[in-house]
């Protein structure tokens, strides 16, 4: 079935293989019928935060020339953080995201266990690497993730930094988990959605990964919601077995993603295929 709305751009995050070569991780994808791959950052993966100029451009390159684009690199770094060299990392990340071609560097608050300053330092960082950003052509998106896990959280960060080079990641997952609901994540990350990602849990308080749609999170109502914001991003699978290795291979969670997006996005749906606004 071919997607026609706003689950039409799908990927799946490299979280989901962490011991693949860059072979494995282009069957996975070609053999799914998916256009993109998002790539995390961290020792022992494809990439790393210490990946050379040349190594980014080949492994880019292998991508394109598979019909495969770089949808985000999702890197560790943590914007709330109190140490130092934070603004240092952010730069280093988006210098590899763009030898990479990868539109976004998706990014962490922090410690959600030390919130005293925490918002303030997230917006100083991000306004101060903002003009990095656009100097690069690639966007910083926060995640709905530990320190800031809710739409709102995100957005009051988003809405200090006030820049077109920094928007949002919207995990699927936690703002659910934390009590608000798809509708109201959606509403506060308007302005700034640049990537979504799916997945699927057993319950808000148990985080094994289940395959799409056999869980509970309620992804027809991200799916509407998505539809209603005219969401022309990607939507990417992450699926967490670098954490759980008990999970299913990669391969089958790829084909329950693809048969849930199918079910929540028919042929008749509003065709929003054109790309995100982008940083």
């Amino acid at each position: 079935m071919t997607a026609r709305g706003p689950l039409a751009r799908r990927a799946f995050s490299t979280l989901g293989c962490p011991e693949a070569g860059v072979g494995d991780v282009v069957r996975l994808a070609l053999a799914g019928g998916f256009g993109g791959v998002e790539l995390r950052c961290a020792p022992g993966q494809l990439v790393t935060p210490e990946t050379g100029p040349a190594e980014a451009a080949a492994l880019a390159d292998r991508f394109a020339g598979a019909g495969l684009e770089v949808v985000c690199l999702a890197s560790y770094v943590r914007v709330a953080d109190e140490g130092p060299g934070v603004g240092a990392d952010l730069e280093r990340h988006l210098r590899l995201a763009a030898r990479l071609r990868a539109p976004y560097v998706r990014v962490f608050g922090g410690d959600a266990d030390h919130p005293r300053g925490r918002r303030d330092r997230a917006v100083r960082r991000l306004a101060a690497a903002a003009p990095a950003a656009e100097a690069a052509g690639v966007g910083l998106a926060l995640e709905t993730h530990d320190a800031f896990l809710t739409g709102a959280a995100v957005a009051d960060v988003l809405e200090a930094v006030g820049s077109p080079a920094v928007g949002a990641v919207w995990d699927a997952v936690n703002p659910w988990r934390a009590g608000e609901r798809p509708a109201d994540t959606a509403e506060s990350l308007r302005p700034w959605l640049r990537h979504t990602q799916f997945k699927d849990v057993a319950s808000p308080t148990d985080l094994r990964p289940v395959l799409p749609g056999r869980g509970v999170l309620p992804l027809g109502e991200v799916t509407a919601e998505l539809r209603r914001l005219g969401y022309g991003g990607w939507v990417s699978l992450e699926w967490e077995r670098a954490w759980y290795p008990d999970a299913a291979p990669l391969g089958d969670a790829l084909t329950a993603f693809t048969d849930t997006l199918d079910l929540l996005d028919p042929p008749g749906a509003t065709d929003t295929r054109g790309a995100p606004p982008r940083a």
